[in-house]
């Protein structure tokens, strides 16, 4: 259509850069639109979501953690946030870019908000997951440097993704496709945004995006 708004997430994943290790991973830059970005920033659904060391392990907050739910998704931002990478133009981009079979899935966003003592263990997302984007949205002093790190099998850290502000680091989780943070000083809030794919076989429905049933 004439003057149409493009999709910025599948603008972004075609002009992705790909590497090859220490897994198969593609980064990104400029993924999220203005408004998405603006409603990301804003968005402080208190301390209680703020996590420092929570053992190397998100689930470890389950209860406290912040979706893009159909009920957040009443902000214009976060609904036009949801509504870009569930098109069919985003879908279609990424399976393009990388070959996840996205037929089927559903779309899970986590506003994440890490303070300082934060860190990931080594772990995967196999399962359940069928891609994986993590966008950078922290703006504090050091924030490039708090990108997620790629590691070997034995949990050795050999690469890091940019933590650029609105940088991206795409990648379909398989056996080799280890990474984690390394814990390192967080001066203020590191704010990101995890992108998630996954399949009927995801219980936790109510951290999906449109919903039970799309």
């Amino acid at each position: 259509m004439s003057g149409a708004v493009p999709n910025q997430a599948s603008v972004s994943v075609r002009g992705a850069q790909a590497r090859a290790w220490p897994f198969a991973h593609w980064l990104l830059d400029d993924v999220l639109p203005p408004s998405a970005r603006a409603a990301l920033l804003a968005w402080d659904p208190g301390a209680d979501a703020h996590g420092g060391d929570t053992g190397g392990r998100r689930d470890a907050r389950n209860g406290r953690r912040v979706f893009v739910t159909p009920r957040a998704r009443r902000d214009p931002g976060l609904d036009l946030l949801a509504r870009m990478f569930d098109a069919a133009e985003a879908r279609d981009a990424i399976a393009a870019c990388c070959g996840a079979r996205l037929a089927g899935t559903a779309l899970r966003l986590e506003l994440c908000l890490d303070t300082d003592g934060f860190w990931l263990e080594p772990h995967t997302d196999i399962g359940a997951k069928k891609l994986t984007l993590l966008v950078s949205l922290s703006t504090g002093p050091g924030a490039a440097d708090w990108g997620t790190d790629l590691m070997t099998a034995d949990g050795r850290p050999v690469a890091r993704a940019s933590g650029a502000f609105n940088s991206g680091l795409m990648f379909v989780p398989g056996e080799e496709s280890w990474h984690g943070f390394v814990r390192r000083p967080i001066l203020g809030l590191r704010r990101s945004l995890i992108v998630n794919f996954v399949s009927s076989e995801w219980r936790a429905t109510g951290e999906l995006a449109f919903g039970p049933g799309g």
